[in-house]
């Protein structure tokens, strides 16, 4: 993918299979980041670097959508777009992490569960 992600957005994590039924209510979460990930590599990157913002704004997207899932975070993304105009100050504007956030990301930015701890 040409498109990166700020560090935030990516991890060590990786999917096991002994979590394949904790992963089926992340399907959503990834297949919108799929389709942010397809987005970013084709559109954005034809568009260039045009956001006044830090993180661009589909980057914010893939961050709001890893931490607050596809619904929440499709909601924050719009609303960021929503503040990205032409008249807009700009600067850094970091997605609100989950407090709650117990999941992992991949080097990719996909959320997967966290791995069973075998003690």
């Amino acid at each position: 993918m040409s498109a990166t992600l700020p560090a935030a957005s990516t991890g060590h994590g990786h999917f096991e299979g002994s979590t394949a039924l904790q992963a089926l209510p992340l399907l959503p979460r990834n297949t919108v980041l799929s389709l942010l990930h397809g987005y970013r590599a084709t559109i954005s990157h034809a568009y260039g670097d045009v956001c006044k913002y830090y993180p661009s704004c589909s980057a914010y997207a893939v961050g709001a959508v890893q931490q607050h899932g596809a619904l929440k975070g499709s909601v924050l993304a719009a609303a960021r777009i929503a503040r990205c105009h032409p008249w807009a100050k700009g600067g850094v504007d970091d997605v609100p992490p989950h407090k709650n956030f117990r999941h992992e990301l991949t080097p990719r930015g996909f959320v997967v569960p966290v791995p069973l701890r075998k003690d």
